[in-house]
């Protein structure tokens, strides 16, 4: 658990000959020790964000190198890295320090929405998954990394049904820690119904592979309300497909369901994806979007102990809704 120690320790170390400071967990999906920090100097108040390396994760040291690697290449908003330090002089986690973004968490403003700030997030959303795709392409699918200072890829595959098969996998053996455990078989035989459908290769482009509304900062009133897209811990070389399908799972199938409004949404959505990049729903894409959506879907259950405690009232209604869209899932899969 991080103390006021950790805070004044990254301060002392790499920020400035401040008075005070005060500091808030961050809310939100990320998994990471997040942290709002307030540091008074010379009178004023400024605010920044800490981000400290999670226990047990190797791959810590690709997030900050991919803010600037994502900030050059594309117009996506990121925020500015300040300070890393792999390895921090006192006796702390490693960590990075951030620019504040003005904005709030998109999941958290869900119900002031309309639906005019849904067309507006909802397209530059996709404007968002263009960008990224069109601006940034691998040689092999898998997990990014950083390796000698350079952004790599872990469990190199090049083949993109294969290396599909196991992430989606990953996620069905996990289901077995979860309140989940017991639909494997289903979700087993739902997936590889569709995976000669898939297709074995294709061009691998950046994915941000948690990308759902917790991570996205908003001011909802603006032209371009998405202020910055956060927590690129869990980022792949994927076929765009997958993305594009996630992304509706995330933000429209699993929030809306009146099929009007997800028809709406998901127009906005390609039309600010095909700023940058084509974009059609081919026969491929609507066979295989069933199958994208589950694996998402497992991997949200794989979470779900830790997104719900015991306590939470929302979590009966939380593994209901988890479960009813995994049976009509399987079910288009069937």
């Amino acid at each position: 658990m991080t103390s006021a120690a950790d805070i004044k320790a990254v301060l002392d170390e790499s920020g400035p000959d401040y008075e005070d400071f005060r500091f808030e967990p961050a809310t939100g999906g990320t998994r990471a020790d997040v942290y709002l920090v307030t540091v008074v100097y010379r009178g004023e108040e400024y605010e920044v964000v800490v981000k400290f390396k999670p226990e047990g994760d190797d791959r810590f040291a690709v997030e900050p190198k991919l803010h600037e690697y994502v900030a050059d290449r594309t117009d996506v908003p990121v925020p500015r890295i300040l300070v890393f330090k792999q390895e921090p002089e006192l006796d702390i986690p490693p960590y990075f320090v951030t620019e504040r973004v003005r904005g709030d968490n998109l999941a958290g403003q869900f119900n002031d929405m309309t639906d005019a700030h849904w067309d507006r997030v909802i397209e530059q959303v996709g404007e968002v998954l263009g960008d990224l795709h069109s601006g940034i392409a691998f040689e092999a699918f898998g997990r990014l990394m950083l390796y000698d200072d350079r952004i790599t890829i872990r469990d190199w595959r090049g083949n993109w049904r294969e290396y599909f098969s196991d992430l989606t996998n990953t996620h069905i053996d996990y289901l077995e820690q979860t309140p989940f455990d017991g639909v494997q078989s289903r979700a087993q035989e739902a997936i590889d119904s569709t995976l000669p459908a898939m297709p074995e290769d294709g061009i691998p482009r950046l994915v941000h592979d948690d990308l759902q509304p917790t991570n996205l900062l908003c001011v909802l009133d603006e032209d371009d309300p998405v202020t910055a897209v956060l927590d690129w811990q869990d980022t792949l070389a994927a076929h765009p497909h997958y993305q594009i399908a996630q992304t509706e799972f995330l933000y429209i199938d699993s929030t809306f369901d009146d099929e009007s409004v997800r028809r709406r949404l998901r127009e906005k959505l390609y039309e600010g994806y095909r700023r940058h990049r084509e974009f059609e729903r081919t026969d491929t894409y609507l066979e295989c979007k069933p199958a994208y959506q589950l694996s998402t879907l497992l991997w949200r259950m794989t979470g779900f102990d830790s997104a719900f405690n015991e306590d939470d009232l929302g979590r009966a209604r939380a593994e209901f809704q988890y479960q009813t869209q995994f049976d009509r899932l399987v079910e288009q899969l069937e």
